[in-house]
């Protein structure tokens, strides 16, 4: 095991092995814990009692969270011209169509999100190998495939975000950044916990929610203690 660094010691010292802390507790401890010379993200970590091999048992939705996830988040809007300008009013960072489709066939992919319609589909599919790997391709149950084309990007750009649970059964994503007051980072990961427990799958048996860690991009995590996410 590599050797802790004097920021790292520091951090491990001040969680208490075993505690299960409030949500407010986590979050100003992870702001007390983080000694980077940049702003990293707050994560959350939550193991789900679902198993992710089963279909009817797949957990996956999107929240917008209220204070955002602090990161700028570059958006590609793949759309035909009569949808070009409310795209760009929105705030979409690229705009247009068969361009930008021969550009990710030659390997660029320096955006966040893409946001389309249902009939471009057809010629989205074929850049699957470039885009699956990356997380990019759109997909109508995250809201990126829609008519909406403006109002979509407009969410994406306020914070909202998709996510999904892994093979493992944990959900992972970033719910907002360090330099975030407490109270920000507290109604993130309510509103979060929030989506999570509206899409409890029915064939779930036993506990649902197993565990919730908070972290900084590198510190250690927190664990919350789940009835405390809808204390006052």
């Amino acid at each position: 095991m590599s050797k802790l660094t004097k920021n790292q010691k520091a951090a491990y010292e001040k969680i208490e092995a075993g505690k299960a802390y409030t949500l407010k507790e986590a979050a100003k401890l992870v702001k007390e814990i983080t000694f980077a010379k940049f702003d990293p993200s707050v994560d959350i970590d939550v193991r789900l009692g679902v198993d992710p091999r089963k279909a009817n048992q797949m957990v996956r939705g999107v929240v917008s969270l209220p204070h955002g996830t602090g990161k700028t988040v570059k958006v590609l809007a793949l759309c035909t011209p009569d949808k070009e300008a409310e795209a760009k009013a929105a705030g979409a960072d690229y705009v247009g169509l068969d361009e930008y489709i021969e550009k990710i066939k030659g390997g660029w992919t320096d955006i966040d999100v893409i946001i389309t319609m249902p009939a471009i589909m057809g010629k989205i599919g074929a850049l699957g190998r470039v885009l699956g790997p990356r997380g990019l391709m759109p997909n109508p149950k995250s809201g990126t495939v829609t008519m909406e084309v403006g109002k979509a990007v407009a969410e994406v750009k306020q914070g909202k975000i998709d996510f999904k649970v892994d093979k493992y059964g944990i959900v992972h994503t970033s719910i907002g950044k360090v330099s975030f007051d407490e109270n920000k980072i507290v109604e993130n990961t309510r509103e979060f916990m929030a989506t999570i427990m509206k899409l409890k799958p029915t064939t779930a048996k036993g506990t649902y929610v197993k565990s919730i860690y908070l972290s900084s991009t590198m510190s250690p995590g927190i664990k919350i203690e789940p009835r405390s996410i809808d204390e006052n």
